[in-house]
């Protein structure tokens, strides 16, 4: 077996040797903006505001732009790329990522997306109790020549409260939970959890994932007193990253999953780039 594998192996033909069609010559001359991979599963650590490092998953994907003259990309040069900086991504490792791509596959724009599980410890209200929330954190990157664009992305939910069903209610109003999807450019780093708490400030209420009934009474009361319409809810966010100088741009949406319609409510609201 070891020598009929050695053979096989010894008349192989080498990589030189096999036809390189991506790299022909395409005669439709349609330049392509982004190609590459995407759906690539990876693990990364994530800097959290309390610096300790947060191991979690990550949705990668990776692209650059594509001359008119050359009828693919290398697909395996992308993996190449993300392994050659270890089993781990950093963020910290973002910036040679991209500059790697664009040496690497010999591309004036190279962009990179991450979106994965971000983490963290929330107490109760009332009883103190400590339990993890998942929320959904992205990055996305491009390099443009020597110019690096970032976009944060933090999705969050929460609780909202009608204030039309309050105001001609005899008893209640219809709440529900949202989702409140919030883009920001920033001239320096934000922290994801500062991100975070401010989508929740802005809402009736936040969510938890354990909660006793003590808990549960305080939460319902506060929603029940901070009625939001999802107008509202997206202007709330506005308000408060239009009063943060290092917000560059930003890009607010949010959804209700209404309780008592059979559709949704949406509305989204973006600062214009500075």
């Amino acid at each position: 077996m070891g020598t009929k594998s050695s053979l096989r192996l010894k008349n192989w033909p080498k990589p030189e040797s096999l036809a390189d069609k991506q790299s022909e010559r395409d005669w439709r001359h349609l330049r392509i903006g982004k190609v590459g991979v995407r759906g690539l599963r990876f693990p990364i650590q994530i800097r959290d505001k309390e610096r300790t490092l947060q191991n979690t998953i990550a949705t990668i994907g990776m692209f650059v732009d594509l001359p008119q003259e050359f009828k693919g990309t290398h697909m395996s040069r992308f993996i190449e790329v993300l392994n050659s900086h270890g089993s781990v991504v950093h963020v910290e490792n973002i910036t040679d990522i991209l500059r790697a791509m664009q040496t690497r596959l010999k591309s004036a724009a190279a962009h990179l997306e991450m979106e994965f599980p971000f983490f963290l410890v929330k107490k109760a209200p009332v009883s103190g109790m400590e339990s993890v929330m998942d929320y959904t954190a992205r990055f996305d990157a491009t390099a443009i020549g020597g110019k690096i664009d970032f976009v944060l992305t933090v999705r969050v939910g929460v609780t909202t409260l009608c204030p039309c069903s309050k105001a001609i209610s005899k008893h209640g109003a219809h709440n529900q939970r949202g989702l409140v999807t919030v883009q920001v450019r920033s001239s320096h780093a934000i922290w994801i959890e500062d991100l975070i708490a401010l989508v929740e400030s802005s809402a009736s209420s936040e969510l938890y994932s354990l909660l006793k009934r003590q808990d549960e009474k305080a939460v319902t009361e506060r929603a029940y007193e901070n009625p939001v319409f999802v107008e509202d809810l997206v202007r709330n966010v506005a308000l408060k990253l239009n009063a943060n100088p290092e917000v560059t741009w930003y890009k607010a949406e949010a959804e209700n999953y209404e309780s008592i319609h059979s559709h949704n409510a949406y509305a989204c609201i973006e600062k214009s780039p500075a």
